[in-house]
């Protein structure tokens, strides 16, 4: 005999009015009216040409062939059960793969620990992380988000602000032993500069409302941030870098801050993304973490300002 859809019902109906004793706790317990509950239970008990249960006005009892078949019924029933569970837990306990591009230093010094955390929250989730310091096509490639230091230049591509990360101008001090500290941005004419290839040659700094407009030469440029730092640390230049890189070796230290009274521009840091990628619950789950974990490490630290 095939079992049909309709007489799949009836069977957790069934399992339902064994389980709470009465037809009135079944429909009540399924949103169903007495009536419907009853009508599935002489339904099935026409079907397999037996009774299942005894009933009087005030007592049920399931016959013999009732409690064999209930068996099947509630295993049934809790199969059911279970399908949805684990349906209400994947979506209450996010899962699945997000890859992501990011700049080397940034990815190391930010983006690593702050992944570190979101594992331990969100262990079903799969991360993938590509540190590179070049501009990736992250839609050819296959990235869900890319994290970025500049504005959204592709128009094809979304972005939010992640968070502004101060900066700072630094040197060694034993650079600063050969070299006679500035105190005001004329002097930085007479200084070495480690340069850095996604910045421009004109470095600008603000104090009460004026602009000052540096041109940095040196002998050593390079393309990676982390590069660049160690190279002001080993007495090669001076350099504009981020607070958050340079504070920890100004702390031990091995870098000095020059012209602290003069703000320098600021980093915006973004995640980029692919059009509707926002859709997926675990992209913006992570996106809505790495602004949590940014704002935590403003409190901690006063070096990074929330994006919006």
């Amino acid at each position: 005999m095939k079992v049909s859809f309709e007489q799949l019902k009836s069977m957790v109906v069934f399992a339902h009015i064994v389980e709470q004793g009465s037809l009135t706790g079944a429909a009540k317990q399924l949103g169903l009216t007495r009536a419907v509950a009853s009508y599935h239970l002489k339904k099935l008990e026409t079907q397999l040409e037996v009774t299942l249960l005894n009933r009087s006005t005030r007592t049920m009892a399931l016959t013999e062939a009732g409690i064999a078949y209930y068996e099947r019924c509630r295993v049934i029933a809790e199969q059911a059960n279970a399908a949805n569970l684990q349906i209400e837990n994947i979506k209450q306990e996010p899962q699945g793969l997000i890859k992501i591009s990011c700049p080397v230093n940034v990815g190391m010094q930010l983006i690593v620990p702050a992944i570190s955390e979101f594992k331990r929250c969100y262990p079903k989730i799969i991360i993938d992380i590509q540190l590179s310091d070049d501009v990736v096509d992250i839609i050819k490639h296959g990235f869900d988000i890319a994290i970025r230091g500049a504005a959204l230049i592709d128009s094809n591509l979304q972005a939010t602000k992640l968070a502004t990360m101060s900066t700072c101008i630094c040197g060694s001090t034993a650079y600063f032993k050969h070299y006679a500290k500035p105190h005001h941005p004329d002097e930085l004419l007479n200084h070495q500069w480690v340069g850095y290839q996604l910045s421009n040659k004109t470095l600008s700094l603000y104090k009460e409302g004026k602009k000052f407009d540096v041109t940095m030469q040196g002998g050593i440029r390079t393309n990676n941030a982390a590069a660049r730092t160690a190279f002001v640390e080993a007495g090669h230049g001076i350099s504009r870098i981020p607070l958050y890189d340079a504070w920890p070796k100004v702390q031990a230290g091995l870098l000095e801050i020059i012209l602290a009274d003069y703000r320098t521009k600021d980093i915006e840091l973004y995640g980029v993304f692919p059009p509707g990628a926002t859709s997926s619950k675990k992209l913006r789950l992570f996106i809505d973490y790495l602004k949590a974990y940014f704002t935590k490490q403003h409190t901690a630290f006063g070096m990074l300002k929330v994006g919006h």
